[in-house]
């Protein structure tokens, strides 16, 4: 193997590494609200056992940290720590087929999820031909 063929299959890897990772929804990121364009919360959105999951890691100009309007098991509990997405799966560009949990309506939702670049996560809650999507922004 000469050296410029050692040299272009690292760069191809490379390349194939840096996209796979510029494309996955993995990370932490921080939610902007859709209706008032705040600062809510950071997420952290990870894979277990092949689907997507993400939960609230941080609350940011939050009025309270605790799922006061929630009602069932979410009563009380800390937003901290609470799962709000989940069962995710990957489909080409998208994450879809699961569902997210908005704790100031005390809704559950469909779900899908794009990237707009590698920072820019849309996350789309739906409800039949109903839907709001909120943008947001990749910390890490």
């Amino acid at each position: 193997m000469t050296l410029k063929s050692i040299f272009t299959t690292i760069s191809i890897f490379t390349l194939f590494i840096t996209s796979s990772i510029a494309q996955s929804c993995v990370g932490v990121w921080k939610t902007i609200d859709d209706e008032t364009g705040e600062e809510k919360s950071q997420v952290e959105i990870y894979k277990k056992n092949g689907k997507y999951f993400g939960k609230i890691i941080k609350l940011l100009n939050a009025p309270t940290t605790t799922c006061d309007n929630c009602t069932g098991k979410r009563k009380g509990k800390p937003l901290v720590g609470m799962e709000i997405l989940w069962d995710m799966r990957k489909s080409g560009d998208t994450w879809k087929s699961g569902e997210i949990f908005s704790p100031t309506k005390d809704k559950i939702y469909s779900c899908k999820l794009w990237l707009e670049g590698k920072d820019i996560l849309k996350v789309r809650g739906y409800i039949a031909l109903f839907y709001r999507t909120q943008t947001w922004h990749r910390i890490k």
